[in-house]
């Protein structure tokens, strides 16, 4: 096993030697990368404004002797390392955070608030992780660069902004990531998670997310005197009836086998006790797992939508409007790169860190990267992050405060060396130098 690991990652020793020296190295540079992450958790950007985050990696991935590029796709940033021949393998991170008030507790927390598009006062905070993503990109970047007699190719590194308004990858994408510099053969990422413990990571071949799309539906009605409701056609309960009927869409159109979701997230309708509105307007999620079920649930709302406000007598010039207004891929891990990634790891890292990961219906637009034709292997990884004393002495995990929440707050330091050593060991094995 260590002779075909060895061969595997392109090195003339057995890879529990190596993987020790490898974790050694990554316990030298931690101290540089606590103080990296506690810099960018205490000062984080809102999606498309990561102005200071893109500088702080633009230099960390300069001075570790990378080509860079910053201003790709707006605040995104492009570190470019050739090192001879040999297939190209991109890592890639977030630079954004989330309109969160931090609850965590930390000493370092974020105390930072902006000002929104409608000129309010708002938090911000690193509540999904991006931070912790970050300094393992960073120190990812460390490690290859001092190992660069072990592989052969070129390495790019990309900070992304946006990501958690969906709008990032495309944008990249749109700026020429994949024609201004390399194409990628291989697309690789890390995501916390509060399903494993920090020091572990979970690894799973295909869907791992799914696709996203946000729809705006506008339900149409006729308004008027609150007394008389004979004289309007009242758009709060049509709007009701088509709420409650999207929910057949799963539990009676969709597979069960297949996992889909369609949430109502939020109704605005009306500004008066006594007076019947003349619209409503919904915001809804919906969630799926391959492009045959995404349009049977994209066609199926606008049919209820339709079919309900006929019932409901509305003339046909006032039927409800649907609006896609984003929409993301699912994030599919290749088969392929999960089985040629798992032994490489395993072997390094044992079987207790390796565990298999489980896909959520969670969605992030790394997939985007994926999906680009011709299609690129893409794996992202799992990456636990819940200290593992609390996580063995909690009997119900769905109670645990998760990326999202106010009170996410990853085990950094085991969550942080196990991605450098994971993502490292996965670009050395795909550029292994050829025996």
């Amino acid at each position: 096993m260590p002779q075909f690991i060895a061969f595997c990652l392109g090195l003339t020793v057995a890879v529990p030697l190596f993987a020790a020296d490898l974790q050694s190295a990554i316990n030298r540079d931690y101290p540089s990368l606590e103080a990296l992450y506690r810099q960018l958790h205490e000062h984080p950007e809102l999606s498309s404004h990561e102005v200071e985050t893109a500088k702080i990696m633009a230099q960390q991935t300069r001075d570790a002797g990378f080509t860079v590029t910053e201003g790709v796709g707006g605040t995104g940033v492009v570190a470019l390392l050739k090192n001879g021949a040999g297939p190209t393998v991109m890592i890639r991170t977030e630079l954004d955070a989330l309109p969160v008030e931090e609850n965590t507790g930390l000493p370092f927390s974020s105390h930072v608030r902006v000002k929104n598009a409608q000129g309010e006062q708002i938090p911000v905070a690193h509540a999904c992780g991006h931070d912790l993503h970050m300094t393992v990109w960073t120190g990812t970047a460390r490690r290859l660069v001092a190992e660069r007699a072990n592989w052969s190719g070129t390495l790019v590194l990309i900070a992304q902004p946006a990501e958690e308004t969906g709008s990032g990858a495309k944008a990249m994408l749109a700026d020429g990531l994949f024609t201004r510099f390399p194409r990628p053969d291989y697309n690789l990422s890390v995501h916390d998670i509060v399903g494993l413990p920090a020091g572990t990571i979970g690894l799973h071949a295909g869907p791992l997310k799914s696709a996203a799309d946000s729809l705006d539906l506008e339900v149409k009605g006729i308004g008027g005197h609150g007394a008389l409701p004979q004289n309007t056609k009242d758009p709060i309960p049509l709007a009701a009836a088509i709420i409650s009927a999207l929910q057949t869409l799963v539990s009676r159109n969709n597979n069960p086998f297949e996992p889909a979701v369609v949430t109502v997230g939020s109704i605005h309708g009306g500004v008066k006790h006594n007076i019947i509105a003349d619209s409503v307007k919904l915001q809804l999620s919906v969630r799926s797992v391959n492009e045959a079920q995404r349009k049977m649930l994209l066609d199926g709302i606008q049919r209820i939508a339709i079919n309900e406000a006929r019932a409901y007598g509305m003339p046909e010039d006032s039927m409800p409007s649907l609006k896609i207004v984003e929409s993301i891929k699912v994030t599919y891990n290749s088969p392929e790169l999960v089985a040629r990634l798992r032994p490489i790891l395993t072997a390094a890292m044992g079987s207790a860190v390796v565990r298999e990961g489980e896909p959520l219906m969670t969605s992030e637009d790394f997939s985007e990267y994926g999906w680009v034709e011709p299609r690129i292997p893409s794996v992202q990884i799992w990456l636990g992050g819940v200290d593992p004393d609390v996580y063995a002495k909690t009997a119900d995990r769905n109670m645990l405060p998760a990326p999202h929440s106010s009170k996410w707050a990853p085990d950094a330091e085991p969550a942080i060396k196990t991605g450098i050593m994971t993502l490292t060991l996965a670009a050395l094995d795909l550029m292994a130098k050829p025996k």
